[in-house]
């Protein structure tokens, strides 16, 4: 039998003209003519100074992200995926009655380990996850259902061992696991199933991670989000090879916005112990948060979220270093202080003052006192914001006015009944 994915024509844009591969990071230069980055980096970097397809001299070797492009090859490749699905499972439209998923519970219970290679399991795998779609009853259901989160690890771990021959089968794994386990309860008691078993269930997250679909991904985001209870097991998942730089792959400008918001929601819960935020800033997280915050595209929950990260690295002295010599990164923040919503207002002033008033950082200070600083913190505090950033505030201006003239010198606006002191 003839697979139907054999026929799929790739769109002619969507293959970078070096490589003619599908580009992964698509990025344009200033001819207009869009690569692959690696591609044109590497052809670059070998010292041409020409457009390859068209033989341009080249005005400038910068490039920037094609982001639509890349949003356009991240639909097209996840409907191609979604289509083979289709195609091998063909599964009815309507969920599975109650008599109906207890027959199919009874069917994964009673597979071998290699269960996940058998496509039968699958099709009963995937009845499930329509189930528990359905609604909310059905899937607090499933979480209360004897054994079936054991069962559910089980597949999980037995594939993070090995190569993955069913990578469909773990993907619908993944997805169900992220539908039902915030309605399981002993929160503790599955932490423990999946980081202290014999099961490497974490490594069959990470392989998600590394090759699932863009859903997929983010189900696996937020498992790993759901089981770092406590620093014992923050640390267990940041430890894991590979795990924290490929979920800061995740945080991209150029990824899709809720991709972005699911690796940022992990990295905030996993980061808080000392050891994870040094790791997270040697693996360069700061530079791609200010990308994050400086982007004018960005929503409001992904502003939010990437200075909440920067405010979590900022308690530390790797973070606060990385900041105050990051050119621009102050500047960033600070333009995120008004304008946001309360939340981003909260953490953009507590990095500030973390950086400025408790560590008394002259570079962060300076920049600040250029980007007209004051001008926004006076501002701020006529505003109707909260006790902690209003006394934050005040703290900010009292650094400035006892550490330099100079500063308020350069405080310059129009609103002259406002005053400082």
């Amino acid at each position: 039998m003839v697979r139907d994915d054999l026929y799929i024509t790739v769109p002619t844009f969507f293959r970078c003209p070096i490589s003619l591969d599908v580009m992964k990071s698509p990025v344009s230069l200033c001819t207009g003519v869009t690569y692959d980055r690696s591609s044109i980096q590497r052809w670059l970097d070998n010292g041409n100074n020409t457009c390859p397809a068209t033989m341009q001299v080249l005005q400038s070797k910068e490039f920037v992200p094609n982001r639509t492009l890349q949003r356009l090859i991240q639909i097209w490749s996840d409907s191609v995926r979604n289509h083979r699905a289709d195609s091998a499972h063909s599964p009815p439209d309507s969920p599975p009655s109650l008599d109906q998923l207890q027959d199919l519970m009874k069917d994964l219970r009673t597979k071998t380990e290699n269960s996940n290679n058998n496509s039968r399991t699958l099709e009963s795998l995937t009845k499930i996850v329509r189930f528990a779609k359905e609604t909310e009853e059905n899937r607090n259901f499933l979480a209360k259902m004897d054994g079936f989160i054991v069962t559910l690890l089980e597949f999980l771990g037995n594939a993070g061992g090995r190569e993955c021959r069913k990578f469909d089968f773990l993907e619908e794994v993944v997805g169900l696991l992220d539908l039902v386990l915030s309605k399981f309860e002993d929160h503790q008691q599955l932490t423990k199933t999946m980081l202290k078993s014999d099961r490497d269930c974490l490594a069959s997250l990470l392989l998600v991670l590394q090759q699932g679909r863009t859903d997929s991904r983010i189900a696996s985001a937020r498992v790993l989000e759901t089981i770092a209870n406590d620093a014992e097991s923050k640390l267990l998942i940041a430890e894991k090879d590979g795990l924290l730089s490929e979920t800061l792959k995740l945080i991209t400008p150029e990824n899709d916005p809720a991709l972005i918001e699911a690796g940022l929601s992990c990295l905030v819960r996993i980061s808080m112990p000392k050891r994870v935020k040094a790791e997270l800033v040697h693996l360069g997280t700061i530079k791609t948060l200010v990308k994050l915050v400086s982007d004018s595209n960005s929503s409001v929950t992904v502003t939010e979220k990437a200075l909440k990260m920067l405010e979590t690295l900022s308690s530390c002295k790797e973070g606060r270093r990385e900041i105050c010599e990051n050119r621009g990164c102050v500047t960033a923040i600070l333009q995120r202080v008004l304008k946001v919503s309360s939340s981003a207002t909260g953490h953009a002033v507590t990095i500030l003052w973390s950086v400025c008033y408790l560590f008394r950082d002259e570079r962060a200070q300076e920049e600040v006192a250029r980007a007209n600083g004051l001008t926004k913190i006076l501002l701020l505090m006529q505003s109707n914001c909260s006790p902690s950033v209003r006394q934050m505030s005040a703290d900010l201006l009292r650094i400035f006015r006892v550490n330099s003239k100079s500063c308020l010198s350069s405080y310059d606006t129009k609103t002259t009944h406002i005053m400082p002191f």
